[in-house]
């Protein structure tokens, strides 16, 4: 029987808030960004109430390129570093360093638009039954429940998944409530959280047509992201949500 000694486990390092990219287009464009993501539905918002599935559909292509410039130009990607200076051997030549153009799309718009299909494609899905679990139609309205689904996939897994990755572990903590609070996961938070409030006008008795599933979910949604991007980019910045 072996009898090595073994070294103590390094302390994980504890995990930190999601600075903006310290540039001015992304100072400016960070605050300009959840103007026009409520504009775009304030300006779909009679469409939506009149014919849900269509207007939803469209709004959701908009809402998709809005929420890959945010990541673009406002949001450091996953793993996000310098490239390491290669040494040049004798008698090698210069290899020309890539354009701004092509390091552009390589290092932001690709990213970005991975992410938008990793958020889009297995967040629907589960964000459409969480719905349903929690009272959405069943038999009926499914295009309607699975569009409501995107738009908040949009909103919360995008950008979360453009600066955290796919990491199992960062994820649990995600979902958990266990990062600090930033502008990002702030994003998160104020969507579910405003997708939630959104559900209360929907049982009253007030025979109103704005009151149809799922027009008040996905306008608390949109709310809670301007919100909880505001917020948790200000005043909640690197705070942790404290359960007692």
């Amino acid at each position: 029987m072996s009898t090595g000694i073994q070294e103590p486990q390094k302390p994980k390092p504890s995990a930190t808030p999601i600075d903006i990219l310290n540039n001015d287009t992304a100072k400016i464009y960070t605050h300009i960004h959840p103007i026009l993501v409520l504009s775009l539905y304030a300006y779909k918002f009679q469409s939506i109430v009149a014919e849900p599935v269509p207007a939803l559909s469209e709004s959701l292509i908009w809402l998709g390129i809005l929420q890959i410039a945010y990541a673009a130009i406002c949001l450091p990607p996953t793993g996000g570093s310098a490239a390491p200076v290669e040494k040049k051997k004798p008698g090698e030549k210069k290899r020309a360093a890539p354009s701004k153009i092509e390091s552009g799309v390589n290092g932001k718009i690709i990213p970005a638009f991975l992410s938008l299909v990793v958020s889009v494609a297995p967040a629907t899905p589960l964000l459409a039954g969480i719905l349903v679990l929690f009272g959405a139609p069943i038999t009926t309205h499914h295009a309607h429940t699975l569009l409501c689904a995107a738009h908040i996939s949009l909103l919360t897994t995008l950008p979360l998944v453009y600066v955290h990755g796919v990491n199992g572990e960062t994820w649990r903590e995600i979902i958990a409530l266990l990062r600090p609070i930033d502008e990002v996961y702030g994003c998160m938070i104020g969507t579910v959280f405003g997708a939630w409030l959104g559900a209360v006008p929907i049982p009253l008795d007030w025979d109103r047509e704005w009151q149809k599933w799922p027009v008040t979910i996905v306008t608390g949604a949109y709310i809670g992201f301007a919100v909880g991007k505001l917020v948790g980019g200000t005043v909640l910045k690197g705070k942790k949500i404290m359960f007692d």
